[in-house]
């Protein structure tokens, strides 16, 4: 075995180890840890971000992007709201352990019991928050965890997880190595994670495209499931009957960062009021320092730009014949995370929503609403886009269970 799927199968056994400790622990102590871990933001605050200044500027010696850059950096601003989600994840219920769901013949009684997974395994980009979102959530629904960030934030996620992480659970009362973090910076350690199918039979994937849907190949061979989230990118559809002043506002507020899956990527706007609406638009695209990609296209309609390296300050812009136009691009040559319609025809509002089949669908909303802690008030370990049953959208505590059917005498 190579040093690197070494490493990945040591934390991977520390983890299935220490998760008795986490599956066991009580309500009490699991908020305590959460709270305590938000505690230890505050109180390592100077270390943390040192840490992180470090990671920023090995990064952007190595040619990172601006967007790229942004989602590594971890701003006192920032770091203040990762506290204070921390603190609201604390306060949040917990799940149901049992619930009742009918009584058989002969009166047994059929309970649904939810069980943590056991051991869930995380691969995200360079983004040290994520480090500190996905161990809550996994702490939340009691599972151990193998966490894999990108190189670019490895400095960050380690400090976070010495300083943080593990003595807040420790002091909880809860095994520390329940959360264990890959030390390698390799490329290779993602794939080491999907291939452990008895020690981390489930793993989150987090990141762009292709090599996020190649490891979902790679993890369905060894046995592995997977909750990914691939492709980003959201739609606004201006439609004939919208308020030209909301939909510029709309646009605005969709570009307020630019390295984030729900920003705007593709603008769709009806022929009949685009000479009407684009002067205010545009202007709202210059303001946010947004260039236009106007058509002809030399690019696929739903080009996703938010990590294009050399022109991620971009949206595709593209006239539309109609409402069902707008609906088959937003399903067909999009991701399918999120797409919005700005309009005050209500009709108009309902078939849109109707048509559209992706994630999240808004009406004069931004799409960049479409995230864990905006819409459901705690962190998210994902935006997962599958089209089957099972979490879709913001994936965070409440999913991470699995079910098991218990039959009891009355």
């Amino acid at each position: 075995m190579d040093e690197v799927a070494k490493a990945v199968e040591e934390c991977a056994r520390a983890a299935k180890l220490a998760a008795p400790s986490l599956a066991a622990a009580s309500a009490e102590a699991v908020d305590a840890a959460l709270a305590g871990m938000a505690e230890r933001l505050l109180a390592h605050r100077d270390e943390i971000l040192e840490a992180n200044q470090a990671d920023v500027e090995r990064a952007k010696g190595e040619g990172m992007s601006a967007g790229l850059l942004d989602r590594l950096t971890i701003t006192p601003e920032r770091l203040t709201g990762m506290a204070e989600q921390l603190r609201l994840l604390a306060g949040a219920p917990h799940q149901e352990r049992s619930v009742e769901v009918s009584t058989l013949d002969g009166g047994l009684r059929l309970v649904e019991r939810r069980r943590p997974v056991g051991v869930i395994g995380a691969n995200y980009e360079a983004r040290p928050n994520v480090t500190v979102d996905v161990a809550s959530q996994l702490v939340k629904s009691r599972n151990a965890g193998v966490l894999r960030t990108g190189s670019a934030a490895l400095g960050s996620a380690q400090r976070l997880r010495e300083v943080v992480i593990a003595p807040a659970l420790a002091e909880a009362g809860i095994d520390a190595d329940c959360v264990q973090l890959v030390p390698r910076v390799e490329r290779e350690a993602a794939s080491a994670l999907v291939r452990l199918p008895n020690l981390v039979p489930l793993v989150i994937l987090r990141g762009s495209g292709d090599s996020t849907r190649a490891l979902a190949t790679e993890a369905a061979v060894h046995g592995v499931r997977t909750l990914a989230h691939a492709d980003g990118g959201g739609v606004l559809y201006v439609d004939r009957g919208a308020d030209v002043t909301k939909a510029r506002d709309l646009v605005y507020a969709s570009l307020d960062r630019l390295g984030v899956c729900n920003r705007l990527n593709l603008l769709l706007i009806h022929e009949g009021i685009h000479e009407e609406a684009w002067p205010a638009i545009s202007e709202a695209l210059a303001e946010r320092g947004v260039t236009p990609s106007l058509a002809p296209h030399e690019h696929p309609i739903g080009y996703e730009w938010a990590l294009d390296s050399d022109r991620e300050a971009t949206v595709t812009v593209a006239k539309v014949g109609a409402l069902a136009d707008a609906v088959e691009i937003a399903n067909e040559r999009t991701s399918g995370l999120a797409a919005g319609i700005a309009t005050e025809d209500e009709s108009a509002a309902d078939a849109f929503f109707d048509g559209y089949t992706g994630t999240g669908v808004f009406w004069n909303a931004p799409t960049r609403l479409l995230d864990g802690f905006k819409l459901l008030a705690v962190p998210e370990t994902g935006i997962n886009l599958d089209k089957v049953p099972g979490p879709r959208g913001p994936v965070t505590y409440t999913d991470l269970y699995v079910r098991q059917y218990a039959v009891l005498p009355a």
